[in-house]
């Protein structure tokens, strides 16, 4: 198939084999940001991780310092005063056996489930809902635990989830074309050193084997290894 204009301009400033510092990167990455929309900033790492052994799994959540340039959607499964705390807090949606049939109908107008620990019987039924989605609650990411008011906050702030995919590659929006160099790279930085921090017990030789900037419509960026790691 044909490349339209804009690929072909996007390829001609991107060489493949080339890596760059993190500062470069980011400004080579909004440079062919030129869409219509703001586009989102993203990163990819490939890890030296094989995900279907249990002692490779990398999950964990980090803080992006400058945030998302996202509106997060937040739904709690909290009960009396936890419930009041999150509402408090900013989420969106709060309840407990009333979220759970809303859920269970089809409702699904949020980006992000916490509960407290003691919601997740309830929860953990909806699994076959949830879980597909990404959405399902957990104590290693910050989104099962009874400091609710802080987990929303961190949710709203953000806080993003990354998981290792089967491919063994980690990917998450870092910010927005529109933010400043500067922002961009903190929350690069601060997403890399997330998942360095992350390494499971079972990863042998190079943990981190490449890392790619890329925005919505652009091409993918390679940034230096031994910058990335620090």
């Amino acid at each position: 198939m044909a490349k339209g204009k804009r690929t072909r301009a996007i390829e001609q400033t991107i060489d493949p084999l080339k890596t760059h510092s993190i500062s470069d990167a980011v400004k080579l990455v909004k440079s062919n940001a030129k869409a219509k929309f703001d586009e989102t900033i993203e990163i990819a790492i490939n890890l030296g991780v094989d995900p279907k052994y249990a002692d490779q799994q990398v999950r964990s959540v980090v803080n992006l310092p400058a945030g998302t340039g996202k509106t997060i959607r937040v739904a709690v499964f909290a009960k009396d005063k936890k419930a009041e705390e999150a509402k408090a807090a900013g989420a969106d949606i709060v309840g407990a056996e009333d979220l759970f049939e809303k859920v269970n109908g089809g409702f699904m107008d949020f980006d992000r489930v916490i509960a407290t620990p003691d919601m997740m019987g309830l929860v953990g039924r909806l699994g076959k809902i949830l879980g597909p989605r990404g959405l399902m609650p957990n104590p290693k990411v910050g989104t099962v635990t009874p400091n609710i008011a802080q987990a929303v906050k961190d949710a709203k702030g953000g806080a993003v989830e990354f998981k290792v995919e089967k491919a063994g590659i980690v990917h998450a929006g870092v910010g927005k074309a529109s933010f400043s160099d500067a922002d961009i790279e903190k929350n690069v930085q601060a997403f890399i050193s997330a998942v360095v921090k992350a390494r499971p017990s079972g990863a042998k030789g190079t943990f981190v084997r490449k890392v790619t900037l890329s925005s919505t419509m652009g091409g993918g960026v390679v940034i230096d290894l031994a910058e990335a790691k620090g």
